[in-house]
């Protein structure tokens, strides 16, 4: 009963929330919006994957999901470095 209700309720809804943080990512008015545009899809694609583990009982989606949330803290630290150093 789990998986059907993640696989027909969960799965499209993360879908659907990708576009609010796509629409801040074309238009932000700052990097820093962007960067945190960024974030906020990495966060939705780690639960898109755990999702998708959940629904097909395959573990190793869970292992994309924590490189993806690596790449994106080390890439928020690398920005925040960044802007540290430019000003």
């Amino acid at each position: 009963m789990v998986q059907i209700i993640a696989l027909w309720v969960v799965l499209p809804l993360l879908s659907i929330a990708v576009a609010l943080p796509v629409i801040r990512l074309v238009r932000g008015p700052s990097l820093p919006d962007r960067v945190v545009a960024l974030d906020v899809m990495g966060t939705i694609a780690i639960a898109i994957f755990a999702a998708y583990a959940l629904t097909n009982s395959q573990p190793a989606f869970l292992d994309a999901a924590l490189v993806v949330g690596l790449i994106g803290f080390i890439g928020t630290i690398a920005f925040a470095y960044y802007t540290e150093r430019r000003i």
